[in-house]
């Protein structure tokens, strides 16, 4: 998925038909915040005034899995609810602003270097650029707490390395592109490895609130030195 700064934020959506059970509404096919705003928007609206039979939403960056019961409900009937919550006033959604602290120590951020010299510019201008981000959480992807974050300057945006690496250890702060994420578990990842994070993301054994983020939430990097980092980690 590719980041295209000049998509329509008017765009009407598509709907597909998923299994017996679900709609998919797709808005786009873009990283663009615009258009992640109409997803947003929808979630809301769903919240606000489920409609008979609704399950669920899951929302990504341009499109929103509408999931529904059908014993109750069928896909044209959820598209038509789905036609009137797109036209309906709901309270703006203001996602809450997140703090995420990350340590730039060399021994965290074995890939700082080569994400400076592709980009041509210093490490320091790098960590500079990458605190300066416009962050927001557009989707949870494949793992726990797996949470996607677009906003990367386009100045230190690098395509996925050719080859994942194993055992990235979680925790570590990556970039691909114009996203962002902070990794949960211990797994591979083909993703540029800049830094590390002592703030917990997923906690696994809540079950109130196992995530930090929600989607649409604002999210900022804090930097640390590694003497707060190794003190947060004993905390």
């Amino acid at each position: 998925m590719s980041q295209d700064p000049s998509a329509s934020s008017g765009s009407v959506p598509t709907y597909r038909p998923v299994g017996g059970h679900a709609v998919l509404v797709e808005f786009g096919a873009t990283i663009d915040k615009r258009i992640h705003d109409q997803v947003v928007k929808l979630d809301a609206a769903l919240k606000v005034a489920p409609f008979e039979g609704f399950v669920e939403a899951v929302p990504a960056y341009s499109s929103i899995l509408v999931c529904f019961d059908p014993l109750v409900a069928d896909h044209r009937t959820t598209e038509a609810a789905i036609a009137e919550r797109l036209t309906a006033e709901v309270p703006e959604a203001i996602g809450a602003m997140r703090e995420v602290e990350v340590c730039y120590d060399p021994e965290f951020a074995p890939d700082l270097a080569a994400v400076a010299e592709a980009s041509g510019l210093l490490p320091e201008d790098v960590i500079s650029a990458h605190l300066s981000g416009d962050y927001s959480v557009f989707m949870y992807g494949f793992a726990p707490g797996y949470a996607y974050l677009a906003g990367v300057p386009e100045a230190i945006q690098q395509p996925r390395k050719p080859v994942p690496i194993r055992g990235i250890a979680a925790g570590s702060v990556l970039i691909a592109g114009p996203q962002c994420l902070v990794s949960t578990l211990t797994m591979p990842t083909g993703w540029w490895i800049i830094g590390r994070s002592p703030t917990k993301i997923l906690d696994a054994a809540s079950d109130e609130r196992p995530f930090l983020f929600d989607v649409g939430d604002a999210v900022r990097f804090r930097r640390i030195s590694r003497a707060e980092f190794d003190a947060r980690c004993l905390a």
